[in-house]
């Protein structure tokens, strides 16, 4: 995921506005700053402007400590860089987690800087009793530019994988009485040199696409999409380049738990696996936690490891989406639709 940039209104980033103006994207080197200038206190009162309706069924809970073991796994595979032995691992984890579902594989060979690397992306989906799709999502990958050191990704990429496989595990043999809920897992999300919009978010760019392309894009009514969210200190940022009116539904899915300050007290625009989606004009909200250690100092290096994470920050974030879910089906004659979501320009 990359920072749009802009200037900090936080006096303790003040040393690093030597970075405003710039576009930074994931770091191609593990001693690389951080792109915490464009962080900024969130609205006071992030309270969305719509009265929600009361969702009707029991709440949903993910096993967070079931979850913790889904990560665990994955990051014992290793780098899950495009064309190593640890992305055929990945897909082959993935396949075996998800046989009992309606499980499709997205492969296709993505233009790269590195010339072509084959990715693939999953897609298991299950079925509800209402006209309508909404979409979870998590990239799988580890940056190709670290393919030559041990980095394993426990938090940027395992922790919010490990995450869908849990709520695979509650959506499983369920008669969803709502929208379909289709789980994405998307590879190439990683820049393979630097970031910019042609080398980035590829397994996303591609979906969208044929997604577009296909028809399915029209049925989506909303995007979740969740990054780095396993984090012990967990604090998910507002993001700007989101659907306001979805952020807003995601707070009020998070305050009916009780879990609202851990949800947009900081705010900024996150470039990620959402945005080719909201270029199409389907509904997005990012949940991603991008202050992982001091001054982001795990982030992108060999520190992001399963110790710096938490069974009750993957609780907090998975009972969230599923409660998100809920409120989505409750409330669908109140949200705007497709055609009234403003895209992000291209």
């Amino acid at each position: 995921m990359v920072l749009n940039t802009r200037i900090c209104l936080w006096a303790a980033a003040c040393m690093l506005l030597c970075f405003a103006g710039c576009e930074r994207g994931k770091s191609v080197s593990a001693a690389a700053s951080p792109s915490s200038s464009s962080v900024r206190p969130a609205p006071n009162s992030p309270v969305p402007q719509m009265q929600f309706s009361e969702p009707k069924g029991p709440a949903l809970h993910i096993n967070a400590e079931r979850a913790m073991q889904y990560v665990k796994d994955i990051v014992t595979i290793g780098p899950r860089w495009p064309g190593s032995k640890g992305q055929d691992k990945t897909a082959a984890y993935l396949r075996s987690k998800l046989k009992s579902d309606s499980l499709i594989e997205d492969a296709f060979e993505a233009d790269t800087p590195a010339g072509k690397l084959p990715m693939r992306n999953f897609i298991a989906k299950f079925p509800g009793t209402k006209d309508g799709i909404i979409v979870l999502a998590s990239h799988i990958d580890t940056p190709y530019p670290f393919r030559n050191t041990t980095f394993a990704g426990a938090n940027d990429g395992a922790s919010s994988t490990g995450l869908l496989l849990a709520i695979a595990d509650q959506l499983r043999g369920k008669k969803l009485e709502g929208y379909s809920v289709w789980l994405a897992f998307l590879d190439g999300e990683e820049a393979v040199e630097h970031w910019t919009a042609t080398d980035s978010v590829y397994g996303s760019r591609h979906l969208a696409a044929k997604w577009q392309q296909d028809g399915a894009t029209g049925k989506i009514k909303a995007f979740l999409l969740a990054d780095m969210i396993g984090d012990a200190d967990l604090d998910i940022l507002r993001d700007d380049s989101s659907t306001a009116w979805l952020e807003d539904m995601v707070f009020e899915a998070a305050k009916r738990l009780g879990y609202q300050s851990h949800f947009f007290v900081q705010e900024t625009g996150i470039g990620d696996d959402h945005i080719p989606f909201a270029r199409t004009g389907v509904p997005v909200a990012d949940l991603i936690d991008f202050n992982y250690g001091y001054n982001n100092s795990y982030w992108h290096n060999t520190q992001d490891t399963i110790d710096k994470l938490s069974p009750r920050s993957l609780q907090i974030t998975g009972d969230v989406i599923l409660e998100t879910l809920r409120l989505l089906n409750a409330n669908a004659d109140k949200v705007p639709s497709q055609a009234q979501t403003p895209r992000v320009p291209s």
